[in-house]
C-alpha cells in the first residue's frame, strides 16, 4: 500500500504568488509520503486558466522531490456553472467538458486518479428524482469515457455522507453508479473512511462487499481530522485492504486543521505505518 496526502491541508503556506508547491513538496517527501493529490482551486479555481507552463513546472517539481502525483480531487470545488445532476442537457454537457479538461489536467501533471466527490455540485435538485438523478450523472459521466482512455486516468466516484450530500450517500450507490455506466475499467469507485463511518455496516464490511470496484481510498477519522486523532481504529481497516488484496493509493486527507499542519501530516503517517505494520504482522503470523 502507498501512502500520500491532500494538497489543499498546505493551503495556509500560501506565498503572495499562490500556493507553494516548492516548500510543500519538499515537507511531504521529508515526511515519507511518496505520493500526492492535488485540489485544482489550489492551483487556480478554473482549470480552463491552468497554462501548460505551469502544469509542467508542477510535474517537474514533483518528479525532484520524488514524489508521484496520484491525481486530483474536489474536481468542482470553488467552481461555478457545473452540476452532475442537472436536468438540463446544456449544463450536463458544460459539466462534462469541463471534467475533460480536468481529465487533460491530470494527465499532465502525470497523475491516474481523479476523485469524484463535490457535493455541492451533485446535490438532487428539487423535483427530481433520484433514478432520474442516477441517469443525469451517468449521462455526464459516459462523456469523459474516450478521454480517460486516451490518459489513461481512471475516475473514481465517491460516496458522501447525507450530512454533505443527498446523492450517492452509500457505496451501494456508488457501484449503481459504476454500473450504470458500465466502464469499470475506466470509471469505478473510491471509499473515504469518515463517509464509510456514516453507513450501517462497518467500515471493513464495506470495503469486503465493495472490493472488486475499489481504486483509491481516503484515510481520515470522523471527527474531520487525520487518521490517528480521533476514536477510528485503523487496524482492523488496514487488515481489510490486505485481506481483500489492495494495493493502491491510501491518502490522507484532512478537514479540521486544529491540531496543526505538520503534525497532522506527520502523525497521520507515522499512525498508519505503525497500522499497517500490525496488519502485516497478523498475516505473518496465519
Amino acid at each position: 500500500m502507498k501512502f500520500a496526502i491532500c494538497n489543499e491541508l498546505f493551503e495556509a503556506w500560501n506565498t503572495d504568488k499562490g500556493f507553494d508547491f516548492p516548500r510543500v513538496f519538499e515537507y511531504v517527501k521529508k515526511c515519507g509520503y511518496t505520493g500526492i493529490e492535488i485540489a485544482p482551486f489550489t492551483i487556480d479555481k478554473d482549470a480552463l486558466s491552468i497554462s501548460a507552463t505551469r502544469r509542467v513546472e508542477i510535474r517537474r517539481l514533483a518528479e525532484q522531490n520524488d514524489l508521484t502525483i496520484t491525481g486530483l480531487h474536489w474536481l468542482l470545488a470553488k467552481t461555478e456553472g457545473y452540476y452532475l445532476t442537472s436536468p438540463d442537457p446544456v449544463m450536463r454537457q458544460k459539466t462534462a467538458d469541463y471534467f475533460l479538461e480536468l481529465i487533460r489536467l491530470c494527465a499532465d501533471l502525470s497523475g491516474h486518479f481523479m476523485v469524484l466527490g463535490s457535493p455541492l455540485q451533485r446535490n438532487i435538485m428539487p423535483d427530481v428524482t433520484k433514478d432520474q438523478a442516477f441517469g443525469y450523472a451517468a449521462d455526464v459521466l459516459q462523456k469523459l469515457v474516450p478521454m480517460l482512455e486516451r490518459c489513461d486516468v481512471r475516475l473514481a466516484v465517491e460516496p458522501l455522507a447525507t450530512k454533505e450530500t443527498n446523492f450517492m450517500t452509500t457505496a451501494a450507490e456508488g457501484v449503481r453508479l459504476v454500473n450504470l455506466i458500465g466502464v469499470p475499467n475506466r470509471i469505478a469507485l473510491h471509499l473515504d473512511c469518515k463517509a464509510m463511518d456514516s453507513e450501517e455496516l462497518s467500515i471493513p464490511e464495506v470495503i469486503r462487499a465493495n472490493r472488486e470496484y475499489l481504486i483509491y481510498f481516503h484515510l481520515n477519522d470522523p471527527n474531520l481530522q487525520g487518521p490517528g486523532f480521533g476514536a477510528l481504529d485503523f487496524v482492523p481497516i488496514m487488515n481489510t485492504l490486505i485481506d481483500v488484496g489492495y494495493e493502491g493509493w491510501a491518502s490522507v486527507e484532512v478537514f479540521d486543521y486544529t491540531p496543526g499542519i505538520e503534525v497532522l501530516a506527520e502523525k497521520s503517517l507515522a499512525y498508519m505505518k505503525k497500522c499497517l505494520e500490525e496488519a502485516n504482522a497478523r498475516v505473518t503470523r496465519r
